[in-house]
């Protein structure tokens, strides 16, 4: 049993575990008072979604829905965290509700969207598919902002997020006065320090990147880029 589950044992109470127990065979106080203690995992998820026309108060109150069926659905016997099994339920309900939403104001939204949508699906997108597509864009804008500014100009510039086109590596080697291979080991920096859930939670979220296994995978890259470099990086931050 994990931390979590123990939290809230103490002299005569009850442990976490056995309060989901008694919640899901019906116990309505048990019930309450997990859904009181994981609130703040509603705000959390919340705090970092992309709400469109959504009210903040009808996000909370899905982000709730979510956390009520995330409590009826945990088994503490399988060893993940519950705030690991309750982020994806309660950012799972939400998403719906903005879907939901958007398709509402879908002539609205399609009108201000339609410029993220990719060339490559021809426009053919329903409202609450263009939604999700420029949410996800608009994370990975926000992203790449955040990327120091070296690291920030080779993938703009790798990627044509500048509107120019893709650039070869010969020419952002040129553009930063560094050789074709200095380009690829920035690049590959670069991507590391995106993937790192620290950075990318917000992006992670949408996509559904957002599980234990996701974010050892992410640590284990970082490692395995570090053992490369010798254990230094130059923009670890």
């Amino acid at each position: 049993m994990n931390r979590e589950q123990q939290a809230m044992g103490g002299p005569g109470q009850p442990t976490e575990a056995a309060l989901f127990s008694q919640a899901q065979a019906g116990c309505r106080d048990s019930l309450n008072r997990l859904m009181a203690t994981h609130e703040h995992l509603v705000h959390a998820v919340v705090r970092q979604q992309v709400l469109g026309h959504l009210p903040f108060p009808e996000a909370l109150q899905a982000g709730r829905i979510g956390l009520w069926r995330a409590i009826l659905g945990y088994d503490p016997q399988r060893g993940l965290a519950f705030s690991t099994y309750a982020w994806r339920a309660i950012m799972h309900q939400v998403w719906r509700e903005v879907k939901v939403t958007e398709r509402q104001h879908g002539r609205d939204w399609d009108h201000l969207a339609v410029a993220a949508v990719p060339l490559s699906t021809g426009g053919h997108l329903a409202p609450a598919e263009v939604w999700e597509v420029s949410a996800v864009y608009a994370a990975v804008r926000a992203l790449v902002a955040r990327l120091p500014d070296t690291l920030r100009i080779v993938i703009v510039a790798r990627y044509g997020f500048n509107g120019k086109g893709r650039a070869a590596w010969s020419q952002i080697g040129a553009l930063l006065g560094f050789s074709r291979e200095r380009a690829r080991q920035w690049h590959t920096e670069a991507l590391i320090w995106l993937r790192q859930p620290a950075h990318s939670q917000q992006l992670r979220s949408l996509l559904g990147y957002h599980t234990v296994a996701d974010y050892e995978a992410a640590e284990a890259g970082t490692q395995h880029w570090l053992r490369w470099r010798g254990g230094r990086s130059d923009h670890s931050s």
